[in-house]
């Protein structure tokens, strides 16, 4: 491809449909904007070369869903990347929504309503307002990243982007753990063992009727209900809310026949969270690691407001956290996946000083 490089965003359904999917794919040039209708074009394996292709840098703006959509629905790899997001981050924009960017950067004010973020891609014909919307995320993307690449360049931060935007370009879709999703509905630990027990089976009907309606189960019937039907589940289901076309007819036998499984079932033990890899403080010692915690977090606020980027950019949290509770493992923190090899170049011999002088 002759293009240097290119601008890409991604259009799902995951509001109005389920499982979701890629329904549109936005690709502009520096002359042309093209909308990839993947519903109807069944081989993409062009669009997963040129994602893929060395010598054409790949554009995104806040590209974390869009890269796992892609490698969900079509195992699809994105390399070179360069995030407008990361980018505006690492520059200090404070606002980093594409949409104010591009206002404050180009003066270019693009259409943001909640109807046209919210619309359902799987219907076609797509409406000239819905073209013109997608189209107008990748539209200016070129320009928004030659002026950050600038800045960039200017500021010294330039390998900074380019590791974080090769560390977004790694990351993979994750499997929903479907097994043990309804442990993690709000509320479920106040239940008991025949209360986690009925909350499965209501949350495996909820998955079931999602699939077969091609709706998100959000829409079936809420988080909320499924907890007030696991607390009560023997409940006259006319008298649960949020669970509407569920609470009559055969809708709602369906639905008792799920709780009655539960019912049934064998009570469910909550597996207990395992402490056995981190070492037991006294009190004493917990406090003491709020104090010094405190204090890095201080140095690294120091950092930022030099900079002028937000602190979470200048070292990671958890890293931090590990310090707090022992300081002398510093050199092995240096090698910790969540450090960044510019962080250490920049901040590692400040924090190493810092540790040092307690």
């Amino acid at each position: 491809m002759k293009e240097p490089r290119v601008a890409l965003d991604l259009e799902s359904n995951s509001f109005h449909r389920y499982p979701e999917r890629v329904c549109l794919v936005q690709l502009a040039t520096a002359d042309n904007v093209y909308l990839i209708d993947p519903l109807a074009v069944e081989n993409l394996s062009a669009l997963g070369r040129l994602l893929s292709a060395p010598l054409v840098e790949k554009i995104f703006h806040a590209a974390d869903y869009d890269i796992r959509s892609l490698d969900r629905d079509w195992n699809f790899r994105v390399s070179p990347l360069f995030d407008t997001g990361i980018a505006a981050a690492f520059i200090g924009h404070k606002s980093l929504g594409l949409a104010a960017l591009l206002k404050d950067c180009l003066n270019v004010e693009i259409p943001k309503t909640k109807k046209l973020q919210r619309a359902d891609w799987t219907v076609r014909p797509i409406s000239a307002e819905l073209r013109d919307y997608a189209a107008s995320d990748v539209r200016y993307l070129g320009a928004l990243a030659a002026i950050f690449r600038e800045r960039l360049a200017r500021l010294d931060r330039t390998e900074w982007v380019k590791e974080e935007c090769e560390r977004l370009a790694g990351v993979r879709f994750s499997r929903p753990d479907t097994e043990n999703a309804f442990m993690s509905v709000k509320g479920s630990r106040k239940l008991d063992g025949r209360g986690l027990a009925v909350l499965r089976a209501v949350h495996d009907f909820r998955e079931s009727e999602a699939v077969r309606r091609d709706r998100p189960p959000f829409k079936i019937f809420s988080n909320a209900a499924m907890l007030a039907l696991a607390v009560e589940p023997h409940a006259d289901l006319s008298s649960v809310k949020g669970i509407g076309r569920y609470a009559y007819g055969r809708n709602a036998s369906g639905l008792r026949k799920a709780l009655r499984k539960g019912i049934n079932a064998r009570p469910i033990e909550r597996p207990r969270r395992s402490d056995s890899t981190r070492r037991r403080i006294s009190s004493g010692e917990r406090n003491a690691a709020r104090k010094r915690l405190s204090l890095l977090k201080d140095w690294r606020m120091q950092h930022a407001c030099g900079l002028g980027i937000e602190a979470g950019l200048v070292w990671p949290a958890a890293s931090l956290e590990r310090l707090s509770l022992d300081a002398t493992q510093f050199d092995h923190e240096l090698q910790s996946g969540d450090v960044r090899r510019w962080q250490r170049q920049q901040f590692g011999d400040s924090l190493s000083s810092f540790l040092k002088n307690w």
